[in-house]
């Protein structure tokens, strides 16, 4: 009997023992610190990671991160020093570096969030309201981003926070000034774009001109040049026929003839009223062309006289 109570002791204390180390250790991972508080004073700042011992029952473990935290600010409207208005909108990053201020003056993360967020949209106004417009858009935005983040991390000291970067993601004209300035913009580009095809059309015109011009030489000189051609042509072929009537005039009467026949008696459209003994048919009367001897010789008739007029003398 007295065994099994005294086993149960042992178990009870083992127990008990279990208890208190466990109450008297807490394991700190490398991405936090942590703050030993007793009944609610701060004690200690551990910074170290691994396992620690802090007083059993007594004592409190406040864990603080110290990885960089983000912070999103709203967006806000700012008025530049050139009067227009900005709607910007802001992050910044942090960490905390001192766990037993940062643990006095806020107490948490997200009390820390809200007064930084207060301390950035101050500084947002502060510096970007002695900035135009066009400085905070283009000319000195990473100036006026770096004088941001003093001002935070200076007025952010006091909480045992570091403010390690401050950006502005987006500085632009509210909406109805944006769609104003897009109007203006838009209209600006089609006057532009006007003045182009204007001065295209002209250029097109008087190139299109100047190839007509062009042309119209070409075709001149090239219809001249046909004209001497054909004239120097002409006369050449005249040079020949004159040459072939030369050799042979009788050969050459009977081929200018040949054409005049296949050319003035085309099936369908010729109707020629003509004596049987003309001319133009001596080749159908004769191959060489000539009247017979008997045709030659045949007298003229004489041409009669009219009654009552008086007789030829000679």
């Amino acid at each position: 009997m007295r065994l099994n109570v005294g086993g149960g002791v042992i178990i009870v204390l083992a127990i008990a023992a279990l208890v208190v180390a466990y109450s008297a250790l807490f394991t700190l991972y490398p991405t936090h610190q942590a703050l030993v508080l007793r009944f609610g004073k701060p004690q200690a700042v551990v910074t170290d990671p691994g396992l620690h011992v802090k007083a059993p029952f007594i004592d409190s473990v406040v864990y603080v991160d110290k990885r960089i935290l983000d912070l999103e600010a709203p967006a806000q409207e700012v008025i530049a020093s050139d009067q227009k208005r900005l709607v910007v909108d802001a992050f910044a990053r942090y960490r905390i570096h001192d766990a037993l201020r940062f643990y006095q003056s806020l107490g948490s993360k997200a009390a820390a969030d809200s007064q930084l967020a207060s301390l950035l949209n101050s500084a947002l106004r502060r510096v970007l309201g002695e900035a135009t417009f066009i400085h905070v858009v283009r000319d000195q935005r990473a100036d006026l981003m770096a004088r941001i983040r003093e001002l935070i991390d200076q007025e952010a000291e006091s909480y045992g926070i570091q403010v390690v970067d401050a950006r502005i993601r987006r500085a632009d004209l509210p909406d109805q000034n944006s769609q104003a300035v897009y109007k203006r913009m838009q209209t600006e580009r089609q006057r532009e774009a006007a003045e182009f095809r204007a001065e295209g059309a002209q250029r097109a015109q008087e190139i299109r001109s100047r190839a007509d011009r062009q042309v119209t030489v070409l075709v001149a000189e090239a219809t001249a040049k046909g004209e001497q051609i054909r004239g120097e042509g002409d006369a050449t072929r005249n040079e020949v026929f004159a040459k072939a009537f030369s050799q042979d005039p009788d050969f050459f009467a009977f081929y200018r003839s040949m054409q005049a026949y296949e050319a003035g008696l085309k099936p369908g459209d010729t109707r020629l009223l003509l004596k049987p003994d003309t001319s133009f048919f001596r080749y159908f009367n004769s191959p060489s062309g000539k009247q017979s001897e008997t045709e030659a010789a045949a007298p003229a008739p004489a041409p009669q006289r009219a009654p009552g007029a008086p007789s030829a003398s000679r």
